[in-house]
């Protein structure tokens, strides 16, 4: 084969659907190619052709609009076009297409792609699929190449599992309890009480017991826990983990349709795998001070690198860092009150943005404010004062820098009393513009991480209630979420960032993320839903019919594609020694990469240009 058939050889074998055929077949191809050339300005597909062709674009770019001159979309470098060989049978009008680059494309008879296609079952799937198979595929291809062979995210609990419960009745003494421990080897006992699971009892209790003077002949059921903490024996090894680590405990009761099925400990996770979280969160519940809890937080980045490694999604990476950055909070909050005495009156902190969600990864700058009861008093304020600053200190400190947009609890406006809090949303809600929606979707994305949660929990519901009937408020909320416009042929200079630090990145989080967490959140602020996470809100506005079953899954495959990307791509930056961010290169892209992310693009806008329908946005000032 000479040089320049073998370049395209090489050319075809790294683009999809040609990167699936045999190399006897990518060997032949060159030969059955002819190539064109496009000058800018001509109409695509060229006029001239006598029969019909799929096109792959070598150089140059061509952009597709509707009759209203819109851009719908763009191809370049690497783009296969082959709506003459695979016609869109669900294309309502018909796209006008033209170069806007001088323009070389391969050209192949659709007659030969439809012999491929008969051959070929993975070729073919490349014409096959719709939009929400090939987010899918993305979504699970993108997973399976950062899999090394741990399998918490795939094992389940059940296989953990290696013998029947011990359960006891509530009136078993505490010696007869500890006896029985020893007997059998385990650290815990599940109390059982009229075929009903009522209680545990853990090694841990029994050593409280002991410390506290305890009388040994009492019953279990004097210092049994009894707000219990279940899991499904079909949830993953990983489930269990996140929900050890957010609730700092070391059992879960796991339960199946007939009752309880078994007992799951950390223990068990660690003969399996290591489980860095859990034990992140037990490093942090003993620091005594600022510059200890520091030097746990600089685990986080490693924990990032390992949980990417397992193959996790980025669900499971954001409850997991989350729960670790939730767990320094909860210590700074302890430390600060052990300084200044306990609190005048009940306050809850709580937590925004990213960590609110349970979306963090370590790059992550910090969101938080202060919800304190209304009978606060003014010579209250310097502890409170004082409290917030210890602890937006000390969470820059550990690496969570502070807010740009000051929004901490350090900043007087966002540390107030319910009242306050009460006419903010007041505000925002009955008197809308843009500028009060953009400061309320800060605070709709919040939760408690220490103190009072039902100060919290009224607070929301009343403000939930308010924008679920406002339907102007509704409107900027959907104008609100189409700020951000997805890139369309993003590795085109339209996208790419042009200068500076950045130059030739795309910014995953602008371009992707923060578009489709405002989709969500409009969704479930229009129907009145408590649900915070974005993942968790896109399910349930998909059950309230607030959108399609179909269109809410897009959604989610898209979300978790762009973030388990980004999460990826700083796993990388971490294992360089670099600072992680959110702008991805376009060299680190593989071309099944870019048509997977325009896939997630075209999911985006046609659900804010549905959004906009919906809303009217374009009527707003």
């Amino acid at each position: 084969m000479d040089i320049e058939l073998l370049e395209i050889r090489e050319f075809l074998a790294a683009r999809p659907p040609f990167d699936v055929l045999p190399a006897d077949v990518l060997d032949r191809l060159p030969r059955e190619l002819a190539v064109r050339y496009v000058r800018r300005g001509s109409p695509f597909p060229p006029r001239d052709v006598s029969e019909p062709f799929l096109y792959l674009v070598r150089s140059g770019a061509v952009e597709f609009r509707d009759a209203d001159d819109e851009l719908l979309g763009k191809i370049a470098e690497g783009d296969v076009w082959s709506a003459h060989c695979a016609p869109d049978e669900h294309q309502d009008e018909p796209l006008q297409a033209v170069t806007v680059e001088d323009s070389l494309v391969y050209v192949l008879p659709c007659a030969r792609v439809g012999q491929l296609r008969r051959l070929f079952p993975a070729f073919n799937q490349f014409f096959n699929d719709s939009l929400r198979e090939r987010l899918q595929h993305a979504r699970e291809a993108l997973q399976d190449t950062c899999t090394s062979g741990i399998g918490l995210m795939t094992v389940e609990v059940s296989r953990l599992i290696t013998r029947a419960p011990v359960q006891i009745a509530p009136n078993i003494t505490l010696q007869e309890a500890a006896q029985l421990m020893t007997r059998e080897r385990i650290s815990a006992l599940l109390i059982s009480e009229e075929n009903r699971l009522a209680g545990i009892m853990t090694d841990r209790d029994l050593r409280r017991c002991v410390a506290d003077g305890v009388r040994y002949d009492e019953p279990v059921s004097t210092v049994m826990s009894r707000n219990l903490h279940k899991i499904s024996k079909d949830a993953t090894a990983f489930e269990a983990l996140i929900s050890m680590t957010r609730l700092n405990v070391h059992h879960l009761p796991v339960m199946d349709r007939q009752g309880v099925y078994g007992l799951i400990s950390t223990s068990d996770l660690v003969r399996y795998q290591s489980a860095n979280a859990i034990f992140l969160v037990g490093d942090v519940r003993v620091c005594d001070s600022v510059e200890a809890l520091a030097q746990v937080a600089k685990q986080l980045p490693e924990l990032q690198v390992q949980i990417v490694a397992s193959g996790a999604s980025a669900y499971y990476l954001g409850q997991a860092v989350s729960s670790v950055t939730d767990a320094i909070t909860t210590r700074l909050i302890e430390l600060a009150e052990a300084r200044l005495g306990p609190p005048p009156v009940p306050y809850a902190w709580i937590a925004g943005g990213s960590q609110a969600r349970r979306e963090q990864t370590v790059h992550s700058d910090q969101d938080n404010a202060l919800l304190i009861s209304d009978d606060v008093r003014p010579e209250h304020d310097a502890w409170f004062e004082a409290l917030a600053n210890f602890v937006n200190d000390g969470l820059a400190a550990c690496g969570f820098i502070y807010c740009p947009g000051e929004v901490m609890a350090r900043n007087p406006k966002w540390r107030q009393p319910c009242r306050v809090w009460r006419s903010y949303f007041n505000e925002w809600i009955a008197h809308a513009d843009r500028k009060s929606v953009m400061l309320a979707v800060n605070f709709f994305d919040t939760r408690v991480v220490h103190g009072d949660e039902t100060l919290h929990a009224r607070l929301l519901a009343e403000a939930t209630r308010q924008a679920r009937d406002n339907t102007i408020f509704l409107a900027y909320l959907a104008s609100h979420a189409m700020a951000n416009r997805p890139p369309l042929g993003f590795f085109r200079h339209l996208v790419l960032i042009a200068g500076g630090d950045h130059a030739k990145s795309l910014d995953l989080k602008r371009s992707a993320i923060i578009p489709l967490t405002d989709i969500a959140r409009l969704q479930a602020l229009a129907a009145g839903l408590p649900e915070i996470n974005t993942v968790e809100r896109l399910r349930a506005a998909a059950e309230a019919k607030t959108f399609s079953a179909e269109g809410a899954a897009n959604l989610e495959d898209a979300y978790e594609f762009i973030a388990t990307l980004r999460a990826r791509h700083q796993a990388r930056q971490i294992k360089k020694g670099e600072r992680p961010n959110n702008y991805v290169k376009s060299g680190e892209l593989s071309a099944l990469e870019r048509n997977h992310l325009k896939d997630v693009f075209a999911v985006i806008r046609s659900m804010q240009n549905t959004i906009a329908q919906r809303y009217q946005t374009g009527r707003l000032g």
